[in-house]
């Protein structure tokens, strides 16, 4: 069996970081950080004509996608778009995401059955009345898969979110390059894309797809706080010697390598099992989720750590890549609820 990326996927991944470096250096990724929109509402259309956006990609090919977008800290609703609304029903070309969460429940994928949005038949269309939040990158999204609750039963249904009739607003978070907000429903149209009786099948496929995405974000944000404390650690001097010499700091980035070896080899697998229906999905997917958040977790520790006072300062771009790191760790219950999942699957 063949393990290695194939010719195509080598060369996307050639690709992206070309684009994201030159397009999306981290100094520009600050700048949107902190502004109004938080994202570049242009490089869009230029990820459609790069191709990332094409039906024919698969999990693996997005795979590549997502490590790149972590490396370079992609500021924009790409996981939203690609591993959140994608698998939920949604099909187009613009920004796109998926509204599950209701106030003062669990965010989670999980609870499906308990949304207390609601779907109403109006005339020959459909009107949603509710509030979801946590909503990733509302803000940036054309469209909103929305989880609502109707006589049949729950099912998603879609929102453009230009159209009117729905609210949105920001939520104070601390990743400021992946932003949550609140969307408000008040006899909303929607278009029915998920029915009642899919609606578990469709979220259990949301929940695979977006664990693996994320697995793939979080080790290329790992390896970028990994190369960047490298440097400084081979760069920077103390008593006439690179601090990289001295145990203390290369003993722990030691550390930090096994672990972003570890949970890349855990995403991809994840990815080929989402992308095959392999049964192991489930657990392959909670494994990559788990190891690969606190392996980003960990990487981003360390990083700051080896700059010393200057990682701390809100120049610096580690800060960043920490928040992205915690957002990932944080999503859908993080590592804690994988693990539970994991061991419920061997135990139970």
């Amino acid at each position: 069996m063949d393990f290695a990326f194939s010719a195509e996927q080598d060369a996307l991944r050639t690709t992206a970081r070309r684009y994201l470096t030159d397009r999306l250096p981290l100094s520009r990724v600050a700048e949107l950080a902190d502004s109004d929109a938080g994202w570049d509402v242009a490089s869009w259309p230029e990820l459609t004509a790069l191709g990332w956006l094409d039906e024919e990609l698969g999990p693996v090919d997005h795979a590549v996608v997502f490590e790149e977008a972590g490396y370079s800290l992609y500021p924009g609703p790409l996981f939203a778009s690609l591993a959140l609304a994608r698998p939920a029903g949604y099909r187009g070309a613009e920004p796109a995401t998926l509204a599950f969460a209701d106030p003062g429940r669990p965010a989670t994928l999980a609870g499906t059955a308990e949304t207390t949005c609601r779907a109403e038949r109006y005339g020959e269309g459909w009107r949603l009345t509710g509030r979801k939040t946590f909503v990733p990158d509302l803000l940036g999204a054309a469209h909103a898969v929305v989880l609502a609750a109707a006589e049949e039963g729950p099912g998603c249904w879609l929102v453009d979110l230009r159209a009117g009739g729905a609210t949105l607003r920001p939520l104070s978070t601390r990743d400021r390059t992946r932003r949550l907000g609140e969307l408000i429903l008040s006899g909303t149209p929607a278009t029915p894309v998920v029915p009642a009786a899919e609606t578990a099948r469709v979220f259990a496929d949301v929940r695979r797809a977006a664990r693996a995405a994320l697995a793939c974000e979080a080790v290329g944000v790992a390896q970028r706080c990994l190369d960047l404390a490298l440097d400084h650690a081979r760069n920077r001097k103390q008593f006439g010697r690179p601090i990289g010499s001295y145990q203390a700091i290369a003993h722990r980035l030691a550390d930090v390598y096994t672990s972003v070896a570890l949970a890349r080899s855990l995403a991809y697998w994840a990815s080929w099992c989402v992308a095959e229906r392999d049964a192991a999905a489930d657990s392959a997917a909670a494994a990559a989720g788990a190891a690969a958040s606190d392996a980003a977790v960990l990487a981003a520790e360390a990083a700051v750590q080896t700059f010393g006072g200057a990682g701390f300062t809100w120049d610096s771009p580690l800060h960043r890549f920490y928040r992205r790191a915690q957002w990932i760790a944080a999503f859908d219950g993080g590592p804690r609820n994988q693990r539970a999942g994991i061991a419920a699957m061997l135990l139970d």
